[in-house]
């Protein structure tokens, strides 16, 4: 009777043991290749053209404005919580947003190496060609500058778990909330005016689900226990940069209410010739 009683409290362990360990994002490796990091709101991409030219942006800096750090697990150090090269991608999806057809981004992240190098071209031209050397075109200039940061990032905003044993044996999840700010502001480089701005929030999760096991023998004399955990953390570049496309696009719908700029028609949003009502003329 005790070894039919082993032999289920051991297959029970193991079916738990199984359930436990599931992927729930497939199955990752030390075999998986590098792989271009695509976009990661749809909606980036789908923005209505519009209906005139690209407009001509200059992104100097995204910094990280929160001051968080969290303990490292590796070193007896501190590091930040969020990423200090948010620029990066910005500048990406700045470029790609609506199908490349939005805006032109210009260098100005790291203008000293890009002056340098114009100037190396000049003075090699001159040695070489003389008063005729051919001169460089100027630089693209920019019509106005996307500023902001990270401005607030708050750990455990939500913490809990649920779990539940029979005959010591049984399931059990803990998860836990972050959350990342962003702010984004368009600036125009005439008059220095704060044409318009945008702040996204964006929830970073944490979840943990592991099943446990124990069981005493031989009069309270022994003690046969189990665990077994999987823990999934949302990376904190994916929070990001969900943050920052979402910010453009909202940037790009809030300046269409605005006036700054106007999307292109499409025939599906043309209204049909029967319905060009006087009301409809007169809008």
């Amino acid at each position: 009777m005790k070894i039919i009683k082993r032999t289920a409290l051991a297959l029970a362990v193991i079916a738990l043991a199984g359930c436990s360990t599931v992927r729930p994002y497939g199955d990752v490796g030390i075999k998986d290749q590098p792989k271009e990091s695509l976009t990661v709101i749809k909606a980036i991409d789908t923005l209505p053209a519009p209906d005139g030219p690209k407009v001509s942006v200059a992104v100097y800096s995204f910094k990280d404005l929160t001051g968080q750090r969290k303990n490292s697990q590796t070193l007896s150090l501190f590091s930040t919580a969020v990423t200090q090269g948010a620029e990066a991608y910005l500048i990406k999806s700045l470029s790609e947003a609506g199908n490349r057809q939005w805006f032109t981004v210009v260098e100005r992240a790291n203008l000293d190496n890009l002056l340098k190098e114009r100037q190396m071209i000049k003075q090699t031209r001159e040695i070489y060609e003389g008063a005729n050397a051919k001169i460089l075109p100027p630089l693209t200039l920019a019509g106005v500058i996307l500023e902001g940061g990270i401005i607030d990032y708050n750990s455990n905003v939500l913490t809990g778990g649920t779990g539940v044993a029979i005959f010591g044996i049984g399931p059990y999840t803990q998860y836990t909330q972050d959350q990342v700010v962003i702010s984004l502001r368009l600036v125009s480089v005439q008059t220095g005016e704060v044409l318009t701005s945008v702040t996204i929030e964006k929830n970073l999760l944490s979840t943990m689900d592991g099943a446990t096991a124990m069981k005493f023998f031989n009069q309270n004399t022994q003690t046969f226990e189990f665990d077994s955990s999987q823990s999934f953390n949302e990376p904190g570049n994916y929070a990001l940069r969900s943050a920052i496309e979402q910010g453009i696009v909202e940037l790009v719908k809030k300046g269409e209410r605005q006036g700054l700029w106007r999307f292109k028609a499409s025939v599906e949003n043309l209204t049909p010739v029967e319905n060009l009502t006087p009301e409809v003329l007169k809008k």
